[in-house]
């Protein structure tokens, strides 16, 4: 079941090595460049898909494209957390770099769409240890209590990747070749790796060379998230919900579910060591990431199909139109880690960014035709406010109650799950949205809707619609306002389910590096021995 060699981890990871603040931003530097990398590879390659399947052929597995980045990316994001905490953070980091830069070039070399769906499976595999590795490394050169300012910082990329990304895959395909929207990633990627190879170095490593691997917890692991990946990908959309497919899925994902569960508690090093989630702040995080990731990622895949169909915008616009939000994500997550640093208090930050995020998508449920761009915008920076006070706060209270030796482990965790939240968001909300709009659209057009409705709903696209009579124009903008209406109407739901989350968080003094101290592998070392407050 796992290997039984006894695990020999350098002694310098017992505490951690001090980084001067200089250190930590020449560190920085690679870091952002390897989130960017992680951040942009989707946005830049989604305009190109349309060129990439004509040339390429296969429209039927264009899903795949995509679906196979999803499908290793979440599998392998875990794994790569705890082989970090066992082979040491600087190898398995620069490991995830080069494994996806050689898929980024093998997926630019490919000749038909089987040759792209497995090369970017093998990207999506180094992608989940890019995030992961990202998150955990700050963990493990900067405390908790000065964490948050860091992480802040690193914020900005966001709205660089969300606006850039776009802008940048469109002009490469329209004036170069769809290629190079994954050679685009080459120079980008060999930058970081040259700089993480010299500012790592520093990072505790294991020098004995032999360690415990949960191989078979690793294979079950796999094994439940791609068949639940599988689930919300594929339902509603390319089988039946109740089919047999979806159902067999179903059944084999609570299986290897429960399989995996039993294996990691008897696991000498276990991949996703269950024993952080009896903190209960950790469990706390995991699940309000969870939320987070369902309201705001499935909210937001949303936001650009009203922008086009109802208020007018055109691709490139309405990733323009997102700034608000980014913005207010990035001040307010920079304002929430300076605030944190200084003060060490962070309670206040995941209620307050629950409530404006549920009021925010709650906003967005009200719109109508007639809303205009300035009150979206509006309800934009709440939203973004919201998020800003969320997504790095989650990550800094799970990683301060989680022991230093399974920081990895527990930042993959995190992730994880606020990665499996997004996913889920996407397909149900979705789903909903598809199912909204369908029912509306008949409803409403009436006899008039047949030669929209016939064949050509589902490829419906903002070009198409402005060619349709007045009356249908009319009428497919109000289904798209009834669908987001009811689909933000369940992520505000969601997203309140999040406050009731947030207000049982506890907080618990973020702990800093004490030298030679030997409580590090405790849930909270020792800088404060204050109790916890409610």
């Amino acid at each position: 079941m796992t290997q039984t060699a006894p695990a020999s981890v350098d002694a310098e990871s017992a505490s951690p090595p001090r980084f001067t603040h200089r250190e930590i931003m020449v560190t920085m530097s690679g870091l952002v460049i390897a989130m960017l990398l992680a951040m942009l590879d989707n946005m830049i390659v989604a305009p190109a898909l349309p060129t990439i399947v004509g040339d390429l052929g296969g429209l039927k597995h264009l899903a795949w494209v995509t679906t196979g980045y999803i499908l290793a990316s979440t599998a392998a994001t875990p794994i790569w957390g705890k082989l970090g905490d066992l082979l040491g953070r600087r190898i398995t980091f620069l490991s995830s770099i080069a494994i996806f830069l050689i898929g980024s070039a093998l997926c630019g070399m490919s000749q038909n769409m089987g040759e792209l769906i497995g090369f970017r499976a093998l990207q999506g595999l180094g992608a989940g240890g890019l995030m992961v590795g990202v998150m955990a490394t700050m963990a493990d050169i900067v405390p908790p209590r000065d964490r948050s300012k860091y992480q802040g910082v690193m914020m900005a990329v966001m709205p660089v990747a969300m606006i850039g990304g776009p802008l940048a895959g469109g002009f490469i395909t329209d004036h170069l070749n769809w290629r190079w929207a994954f050679y685009v990633n080459l120079p980008l990627g060999i930058i970081a790796l040259l700089v993480c190879w010299f500012v790592l170095a520093k990072l505790p490593r294991n020098t004995s060379g032999k360690v415990r691997i949960d191989w078979t917890g690793a294979a079950l692991l796999t094994v439940w998230i791609t068949t639940l990946v599988l689930i919300t990908s594929w339902g509603g959309t390319e089988y039946a919900w109740g089919s047999a497919t979806i159902i067999g899925l179903a059944v084999v994902t609570v299986v290897a579910f429960a399989a995996f569960v039993m294996v990691e508690r008897r696991a000498a090093e276990p991949i996703m060591p269950l024993s952080v989630f009896a903190d209960r702040n950790f469990s706390l995080a995991g699940a309000l990431s969870f939320v987070v990731g369902f309201a705001m990622f499935g909210g937001m895949t949303l936001l650009p199909q009203f922008q086009q169909y109802v208020q007018g915008s055109s691709a490139t616009n309405s990733g323009l139109l997102l700034m608000p939000m980014m913005i207010a994500a990035m001040v307010l997550s920079l304002g929430g880690g300076v605030l944190t640093s200084r003060t060490g208090r962070y309670r206040a930050l995941p209620i307050a960014g629950s409530v404006l995020m549920a009021v925010g998508l709650g906003l967005f449920a009200t719109m109508g035709p007639d809303t205009s761009r300035t009150l979206t915008s509006l309800y934009m920076v709440i939203l973004g406010a919201g998020m800003g006070c969320l997504m790095q706060t989650t990550m800094l209270i799970a990683q301060n109650s989680a022991p230093l030796r399974d920081l990895g482990a527990a930042t993959g965790a995190t992730t994880f799950l606020r990665n499996m939240g997004g996913s889920l968001g996407v397909s149900v909300l979705g789903a909903l949205y598809t199912s909204t709009l369908s029912d509306s659209f008949t409803s409403a057009a009436g006899g008039s809707a047949g030669a929209a409705n016939s064949g050509t709903l589902a490829q419906m696209t903002p070009e198409a619609l402005r060619g349709l009579p007045e009356t249908v124009r009319h009428a497919f903008a109000q289904a798209v306002t009834d669908g987001i209406g009811a689909a933000f109407v369940w992520a505000a739901g969601a997203a309140a389910v999040g406050i009731v989350i947030a207000l049982f968080i506890r907080h618990v003094p973020l702990r800093g590096f004490t030298s030679g101290s030997s409580t590090d592998n405790a849930p909270v070392a020792a800088v404060s021995t204050a109790k916890t407050t409610g």
